[in-house]
């Protein structure tokens, strides 16, 4: 009985623990791959201020912008998916983004879809994000949603 009980309690722990791990795991890798692409990111960052783009759509103004040929390659062809429709790499993409870090401007539930953008050598969805809005908007996170750009067209 008491080794019964013992075996149970192991594999209770067990699989607590993997699941910890699974937890833990994507968010570990997901902090390397923004260390990595913020390299790829960052000239398009740097040279991005609050409303500097020339004639900035209205929705832009007050925010960081970058223009589309600054933006990774990744999220260029991702930008291109998401004008043709798709077809699109990744079962989430076109889903709700809820804007719940509420870093984009405030919108009725559903205004959102968020769409991945490929990470080189990530074993996950990686940390980039193209984020549209039902009026053309377009956001870019290179972080997984604690930063946006909009993404202004040259």
């Amino acid at each position: 009985m008491l080794q019964r009980l013992f075996h149970h309690h192991v594999r209770a722990l067990t699989a607590a623990l993997a699941a910890l791990l699974l937890l833990l795991l994507p968010a570990c890798s997901s902090d390397k791959q923004t260390d990595r692409t913020s390299s790829s990111s960052h000239h398009a960052a740097a040279s991005s201020q609050p409303g500097s783009a020339a004639g900035a759509p209205d929705w832009a103004k007050g925010m960081k912008t970058v223009r589309t040929d600054r933006l990774p390659a990744e999220a260029r062809k991702t930008l291109q998916l998401i004008d043709k429709g798709g077809p699109f790499p990744y079962s989430k993409d076109g889903t709700v983004f809820g804007n719940y870090e509420k870093r984009l401007p405030k919108q009725k539930r559903g205004y959102y879809h968020e769409y991945t953008v490929p990470t080189p050598g990530a074993r996950n969805r990686g940390a980039q994000r193209i984020i549209t809005g039902d009026h053309e908007e377009r956001y870019y996170t290179a972080d997984h949603y604690k930063t946006f750009e909009a993404v202004v067209r040259p």
